[in-house]
C-alpha cells in the first residue's frame, strides 16, 4: 500500500518538515508499504474556487492509499493552506483512512480535532491514535524537533491503525 505523509503547512520557517522526515523513519520500519512525503507546497496549489483545479494534486491524492497529516495549530486551529488542499480535491479522498499526527502549544489537538470534522466530509476515517508533539517540550527553541524516545510507541500505534484501516478500504474502492 502507498501512503502519503501530507505536510499541512506552506509557512516560512515552519518544522512540519522535520515532523514528517520522523514519522517516515519509522514508517520506514514498515518496507511492505510505501510512505512519501507530500508537501502542500510543492503544489502551488491556487485559492478554492480562484482558478481550475491542479490536476496533478488530485492525481497524487487519487494515488495514495491513506494518508498521515502534519497538522500544526496555529490560533486554535490548523492551516487554512490545509484546508485549502483538503478542499482542492474531492472524489479523490473518497473511502480511505487517515491518521494525524499534530504539534503545537498543547501538542495541536484543538487542529487535529477540526481536521477530522473536515475529513469526515470527505469520507476519510480517521484513526483514534493521534501523536501529539508539544512545542513546549518536544522541540528545542520551537524549531529544532527532539522528541522523545517514548514517542515512537504512539506513531507505530497509529500506523498499525491505520494500514490495517487502508486494507480494509482498499476491498470498498
Amino acid at each position: 500500500m502507498k501512503f502519503g505523509i501530507i505536510l499541512g503547512s506552506t509557512r516560512e520557517g515552519r518544522v512540519s518538515p522535520q515532523v514528517g522526515a520522523y514519522i517516515q523513519s519509522i514508517a520506514a520500519q514498515r518496507p511492505e508499504h510505501e510512505f512519501e512525503i507530500v508537501d502542500i507546497k510543492d503544489f502551488d496549489l491556487p485559492f478554492m474556487g480562484t482558478a481550475a483545479p491542479n490536476t496533478a494534486w488530485n492525481d497524487k491524492i487519487a494515488s495514495l492509499d491513506g494518508y498521515i497529516f502534519i497538522v500544526q495549530e496555529y490560533n486554535h486551529g490548523f492551516a487554512a493552506s490545509l484546508k485549502n488542499a483538503v478542499d482542492s480535491a474531492r472524489e479523490e479522498w473518497f473511502d480511505k483512512a487517515a491518521g494525524i499526527v499534530s504539534y503545537g502549544s498543547g501538542g495541536g489537538i484543538r487542529a487535529a480535532e477540526q481536521l477530522r470534522t473536515v475529513l469526515a466530509e470527505q469520507k476519510v476515517a480517521t484513526v483514534r491514535t493521534n501523536p501529539a508533539f508539544n512545542l513546549f517540550t518536544d522541540f528545542e527553541n520551537f524549531t529544532d524537533f527532539q522528541p522523545g524516545d517514548h514517542m515512537s510507541a504512539g506513531v507505530n500505534d497509529m500506523l498499525d491503525e491505520l494500514t490495517l484501516w487502508s486494507k480494509a478500504f482498499a476491498t470498498i474502492r
